[in-house]
C-alpha cells in the first residue's frame, strides 16, 4: 500500500509520461533523500531519539494528560521519568474511551478520530489504540516509506514499482464505532486513509481487502488478482500463506511464480516467520524472490531489517516514538528499573515501553525485544511479556519455542502451520510437563523423534527449562498432540478473529485456550 501512495505522489506531482522504461528506477531517485538520512541511525542514534522526545513533550503540553503531568516542566529525561508514570491499557482506558467519544486534547492535540482494535486485556475483550493524523503519517505511513527505501537500497536491481502491490489487509470494525470515532484493524486504517487514487496501484479492490470474512476474502483475492503483475506482497505469514494456496488452487498452477513471474519480495510482519519459511520456499522457488520483516503494530512501527542476510531488525528511531526498556525479570516488580535507549544491553530481554505521537505514554505494550547491536541499534523480537511458561520457573519464551521447533523440524522433515503450548500442572500420576498442540502442514516422520528433538533443544537453549528437566524431577518430558487440519482456523473462527491481523497464542501458563483447543480437536488433555 505504501508502494502505492509513494508512487502516486510521484505520478501526480511530476506528471511524467513513462514509456517503455522501469518505472522503479524513476521512482526509486525519490528515494534517495532519505536513504542518506537512515544512515543517522548508525552514527548518530541518541541524539535521534533526544529529538524525539522533545517533540513529543512539546506536543503533550496542549493536552490533559500533559497538564495534568507537568510536561511544561520537564526539559530533559530525567524530568520526563519523574513527571510520568509507566502506564499500561488500562490506567490509559478512561482516557481513551472519552478521545473514543469525541473528547478533545486529552492523550494528543486534537480530535483523534481512528482507533486500531487490538486484543484485548484481563478485563476487556478488546484494546483501542488511538490512530492520530500525525501517527498515521509520522510513524506508520514513514515506515512503511522507509521499507521500500532499504529495500531499494539493497536491491537496485528491483522493479517493484512496475507491477501491482498485493496487501493483504484486515477489516472495519463497525460493532465498534461510537458517535465521534472509528474501529478497525490497522491495516484497514492504513488503507481507508490513504489517497483513493492509489487504489489503482494496488490489489485487490477496497472492497475486497476491508471484507470482514477471510474465507469469502481470500477466495475473492484470488480470482481478482490471478491475471495482474503483482511484484510484492505483503501481511502476516500464516494469513498470507493460506491465500497463496488459495491462488494456486484457482489457478491449477503449481508454483507462485507461475502466476505471477515478477513476483520478488514478500514484506512480513506480525508474527515469526521462522515456522512458515520452508513452506513459502517449496510454493515459491523463484532464485530472485526475497523476504524482508518489518515490525509494524497497532501501537507504532518500530523496526525494518535493513540487512538481508541479518534477521535481525533496526530500530526506527527518528519517528513519532520514544523508546524506554524494562529487564524481563523486573517487569512485574513495583519499582522495576527502566532505562533509556542507550542503557541497553546485548543478549538481554527487555519489555519495551513507548511514547508516541498517538497519545500512548511510556506504554507497557506488552512485546519483548533482545538487541544484538548498538550503534546501529538491532534487535530480534523475543515474544510477548504474557506469552510465556514460567509455571515451575523455566522461564520459556517465544523465542525458545521458535528455536526449539526450528530444530526438530530440520531433524524430521516435519513442517508447521500453528502451534501452542501450555503446562500440565499435575495429571493423574502426579507428574508435570508441557503440552505442545501442533498442526503441521508436513507430518515428521517420527512424532515421538520431533517431541525428543524439541525437548532437548529447548534443554540446550535454556538453562532454567533444562533445570527443571533435570532427572525428570520437576518438569518431565513434554508431550506433543498433533492437531488435525485447519484446526487453529476453526478455533479463530469460532471466535471472530479469522484473518487480519490476529495471531494464535503461542505460550500460555493459562490452560483456557489449550483446553478449548484440545476439545475442539477431540483430544483428551
Amino acid at each position: 500500500m505504501l508502494l502505492s501512495y509513494f508512487w502516486l505522489k510521484f505520478a501526480v506531482h511530476k506528471r511524467i509520461v513513462f514509456a517503455e522504461m522501469s518505472l522503479t528506477k524513476i521512482a526509486g531517485k525519490f528515494f534517495l533523500p532519505r536513504q542518506k538520512e537512515l544512515d543517522r541511525h548508525y552514527t548518530e542514534p541518541e541524539q535521534l531519539q533526544r529529538s524525539v522526545l522533545s517533540y513529543l513533550v512539546s506536543k503533550g503540553m496542549d493536552t490533559e494528560y500533559g497538564r495534568a503531568h507537568a510536561f511544561e516542566n520537564i526539559k530533559d529525561y530525567t524530568g520526563f521519568v519523574k513527571n510520568v508514570p509507566i502506564n499500561t491499557y488500562e490506567e490509559l482506558k478512561g482516557d481513551i474511551d472519552r478521545m473514543r467519544h469525541g473528547e478533545q486534547n486529552v492523550l494528543w492535540p486534537g480530535l483523534v478520530k481512528w482507533y486500531a482494535k487490538s486484543s484485548g486485556t484481563t478485563n476487556d475483550k478488546s484494546k483501542f489504540i488511538p490512530i492520530s493524523v500525525a501517527g498515521l503519517h509520522n510513524i506508520h505511513y514513514k515506515g512503511g516509506a522507509d521499507v521500500v527505501a532499504l529495500y531499494l537500497r539493497n536491491h537496485p536491481e528491483s522493479r517493484l514499482f512496475d507491477g501491482k502491490s498485493l496487501i493483504l489487509g484486515g477489516s472495519h470494525s463497525p460493532n465498534y464505532n461510537v458517535e465521534g470515532s472509528l474501529v478497525g484493524d490497522l491495516s484497514a486504517i492504513l488503507i481507508e486513509n490513504i489517497n483513493p487514487i492509489a487504489n489503482l496501484f494496488r490489489v485487490p479492490k477496497k472492497r475486497t481487502a476491508l471484507l470482514c470474512d477471510f474465507e469469502l476474502k481470500r477466495d475473492r483475492i484470488a480470482h481478482e488478482c490471478l491475471y495482474k503483475n503483482v511484484t510484492n506482497i505483503s501481511g502476516v505469514p500464516s494469513w498470507m500463506l493460506s491465500v497463496l494456496v488459495r491462488v494456486l488452487e484457482v489457478s491449477g498452477k503449481k508454483h507462485v511464480e507461475d502466476v505471477w513471474p515478477n513476483l520478488e519480495v514478500f514484506f512480513h510482519g506480525g508474527i515469526a516467520f521462522t515456522p512458515y519459511r520452508k513452506q513459502y520456499e517449496e510454493i515459491i522457488t523463484s532464485q530472485k524472490m526475497h523476504y524482508m520483516e518489518a515490525y509494524n503494530a497497532s501501537e507504532g512501527f518500530f523496526g525494518i531489517q535493513d540487512d538481508p542476510s541479518d534477521h535481525a531488525m533496526l530500530l526506527m528511531l527518528d519517528y513519532g516514538v520514544y523508546y524506554e526498556f524494562i529487564p524481563l525479570e523486573e517487569v512485574d516488580k513495583p519499582n522495576a528499573t527502566v532505562i533509556p535507549l542507550e542503557g541497553v544491553e546485548t543478549g538481554k530481554n527487555y519489555a519495551m515501553v513507548i511514547s508516541t505521537s498517538c497519545g500512548l505514554w511510556r506504554y507497557m505494550i506488552g512485546d519483548t525485544v533482545m538487541f544484538t547491536s548498538k550503534k546501529p541499534y538491532k534487535f530480534v523480537i523475543t515474544g510477548r511479556t504474557k506469552y510465556f511458561i514460567n509455571a515451575f520457573g523455566e522461564e520459556l519464551i517465544q523465542d525458545n519455542a521458535e528455536k526449539g521447533l526450528a530444530y526438530a523440524c530440520e531433524q524430521t522433515g516435519a513442517q508447521i502451520l500453528e502451534y501452542t503450548a501450555a503446562p500440565v500442572y499435575m495429571d493423574e500420576n502426579a507428574k508435570c510437563r508441557h503440552q505442545w498442540l501442533i498442526e503441521f502442514s508436513k507430518d515428521p516422520d517420527d512424532l515421538k523423534k520431533f517431541a525428543d528433538c524439541l525437548d532437548s533443544k529447548l534443554q540446550e537453549i535454556n538453562s532454567d527449562y533444562e533445570a527443571k528437566r533435570f532427572h525428570d524431577v520437576t518438569l518431565q518430558h513434554l508431550e506433543v498432540v498433533k492437531a488435525h487440519p485447519h484446526l487453529f482456523e476453526e478455533w479463530l473462527k469460532a471466535k471472530g478473529k479469522l484473518g487480519g491481523q490476529h495471531k494464535v497464542p503461542r505460550l500460555s501458563n493459562s490452560r483456557k485456550n489449550m483446553d478449548e483447543l484440545l476439545e475442539l480437536n477431540g483430544s483428551e488433555r
